[in-house]
């Protein structure tokens, strides 16, 4: 038995999708049952933004914030429990 998953997206997605699928001699179940699939058992969400997508400009500041705390080996150790890494954080 199947279930029913709804979801929200703009209605020019949804056309263009449904027209893509199509021409793929699919329908949108099929593709979105797929990529549901691939999604629990590889625990992998693959995202490709194209060739002209560029981050935005708090994502770079974060990015190069990170890299910074790396290289400065200011990195958080491993805890056994979240009374640990909630003291940890609070000092």
């Amino acid at each position: 038995m199947n279930t029913v998953i709804n979801f929200k997206t703009e209605p020019k997605v949804k056309a263009q999708a449904q027209k893509l699928a199509a021409q793929m001699g699919l329908d949108l179940s099929d593709v979105l049952n797929v990529a549901l699939r691939n999604f629990v058992q590889n625990r992998i969400v693959y995202i490709n933004l194209g060739e002209d997508a560029k981050p935005s400009p708090w994502l770079v500041k974060a990015v190069a914030s990170g890299r910074r705390e790396i290289k400065a080996k200011k990195l958080s150790p491993a805890f056994g429990d979240a009374k640990s890494a909630s003291k940890w954080l609070k000092s």
